[in-house]
């Protein structure tokens, strides 16, 4: 049972002792499992609510049946990796589960990518099957799937070799012709039997930024989510029939863990948004009686921004987990003001983590939430004896030697446990993280003498915008592709609103006049929007910061201009 804290709250202690009181002893699971094992309880609840519809974990569960046999039909076999590339449709959780039940892998696309960036995780993943909207915000999918493979309709395949099938999800009033729709694969009789599934093999890929400028195909398995997600309901303390309402895309862990998957522990809801605004939050939450809502910091200033925000009903809002950037204190303050809130946490995860691995508690005094970014969640029956109830093991250890440090002494924060990423997937394979299962995040900080976990900074080239996750190799290669670009140098920046922004610092070739404003037109146009720098500067050669060896010191290049 895990032991109240000083300070706990009362209603927060019962409602943690009721979700453990529940789930005595954990029972690993693959995800159609554990779903199918809540329908006793929670068949007739609600699960996924739009504007549109509701559906029940019923529902739920016999939709993701007919999707299987669909699927199935379609050649999909255990093993198969299947790509998304879908918002937060209702039909996406069904499809996850659908997938489990197969026995496949769902391997969620980022569905800002243009389309050089597409093709390459189309290609890396070697998808049998793609899932696809016809269009959102502007972007046509059909087309983009056209220059990425000319033909594609007509069966042509020279450049997505493994992709035998694309299932096409019409939007809004788009026309669809020539494709495979998704009323084809949902209108099958339900699957009989589900495939046995092994709880600890791979249930998700997911691409996040890695060192070697392309994605990272994150290989996550079933146990390592739902735990990781059972673990948030236990720290946060849902109540049961928790709401939460979100616009963070599915392809993001985030929302997945914390939101679709934490609330099924407690019998609750989500409110799943096709896109953010501002005013959108506010209506959800006034119209779904949400609980809870879950942001990066740039939303949250926004919603708190929003002029109307009195004219609104926010009663049943409590919650709210706002994480992936820092947010300075007079964020929190006004969300307790203007919002009504009693219950707000942040935290620190990866894609590689499942999520958040650490947070803060509800109970934690507004002032803390601007200092530390957690402490290790409350595992309850799914926590480790060797990380003293957490889901994790964790050690900060010397960058250069490995040597483990002593408490208070900040080093790089490394990993492991079953929460832990299986590997990454090269395209033909799961590579482990490391011979010994220790992940190193590249991210440094120490934990304080009551176990918070602080960060000092990143040892990784990456910085993040609105939570999204920027690798400046990517950025800098692009730009210097442009005709006139001799030198390019990327560098996060901290940003209120967005948490960090990328600033390019551009060193034009002899001859040439670069013009700042040109160069952001051309990376909008060919990379996804938080992948563009929010500044270009345009400098010498002579005045770039350097080492004695003539390194450029990019930590310095914000100097420049200061």
């Amino acid at each position: 049972m895990t032991q109240a804290l000083p300070g706990s709250h009362p209603g927060l202690t019962a409602r943690r002792a009721a979700i453990e009181s529940r789930y005595p002893h954990w029972q690993p699971r693959a995800l159609h499992e554990h779903l199918d094992a809540l329908l006793p309880d929670y068949g007739e609840r609600p699960y996924i609510v739009t504007d549109e519809l509701e559906l029940t974990y019923a529902d739920v569960a016999e939709l993701s049946r007919r999707y299987a046999e669909g699927l199935r039909r379609l050649g999909v076999r255990p093993g198969d990796r299947v790509g998304i590339l879908l918002a937060n449709y209702p039909e996406l959780p069904a499809l996850k589960y659908a997938l489990s039940r197969l026995g496949a892998v769902a391997v969620g696309f980022n569905f800002q990518l243009r389309s050089d960036e597409l093709a390459y995780v189309l290609g890396h993943s070697g998808c049998s099957v793609l899932i696809t909207m016809s269009s959102h915000d502007g972007i046509d999918y059909l087309q983009t799937l056209e220059a990425i493979e000319p033909g594609w309709r007509t069966g042509a395949r020279n450049k997505l070799t493994s992709l035998r099938e694309v299932v096409v999800l019409p939007c809004g009033d788009d026309h669809v012709e020539g494709s495979r729709l998704f009323d084809e694969v949902a209108a099958s009789d339900p699957m009989d039997e589900s495939v046995a599934v092994d709880p600890f093999g791979p249930s998700d890929i997911l691409y996040t930024s890695g060192t070697t400028g392309v994605p990272k195909a994150v290989v996550l398995s079933h146990d390592s989510l739902l735990r990781n997600s059972f673990a948030s309901a236990l720290s946060r303390g849902f109540d049961d029939g928790w709401r939460v309402l979100f616009s963070l895309p599915l392809y993001h862990v985030f929302g997945y863990a914390e939101g679709l998957l934490a609330t099924t522990w407690v019998g609750g809801a989500v409110m799943p948004r096709l896109r953010f605004s501002a005013t959108d939050y506010l209506r959800g939450v006034e119209r779904h009686r949400a609980n809870d809502i879950l942001c990066v910091p740039t939303m949250t200033i926004a919603i708190l921004e929003e002029p109307d925000i009195a004219t609104y009903d926010l009663d049943s809002l409590r919650a709210m987990f706002s994480a992936a950037a820092p947010s300075p204190e007079w964020v929190w303050t006004a969300a307790a003001e203007r919002l009504g809130l009693s219950e707000m946490v942040t935290g620190y995860g990866m894609t590689e983590l499942c999520g958040a691995i650490v947070v803060t508690l509800p109970e934690d005094p507004i002032g803390q939430l601007t200092e530390v970014v957690g402490r290790m969640k409350f595992g309850g029956p799914a926590g480790l004896d060797s990380a003293s109830g957490g889901v994790c093991e964790f050690r900060v250890v010397d960058q250069e030697s490995g040597e483990e440090l002593g408490p208070g002494q900040s080093g790089e924060l490394t990993w492991r446990g079953p929460v832990v990423t299986m590997g990454f997937w090269d395209g033909t394979a799961v590579i482990p993280v490391s011979e010994d299962g220790w992940l190193r995040s590249g991210d440094l900080g120490y934990v304080d003498e009551r176990g918070y976990f602080r960060l000092t900074g990143r040892s990784k080239d990456v910085y993040k915008s609105g939570g999204e996750l920027v690798l400046p190799v990517e950025v800098e290669t692009f730009i210097g592709r442009i005709e006139g670009v001799a030198q390019c140098y990327v560098v996060g920046v901290p940003d209120e609103r967005w948490g960090e922004v990328g600033w390019a610092y551009v060193v034009p070739s002899p001859g040439h006049t670069l013009n700042a404003e040109d160069i952001i037109a051309a990376c909008k146009a060919s990379l996804a929007r938080f992948k563009v720098p929010k500044e270009v500067v345009i400098i010498d050669a002579e005045a770039l910061p350097k080492t004695a060896t003539g390194k450029v010191q990019k930590f310095r290049l914000t100097e420049v201009i200061s």
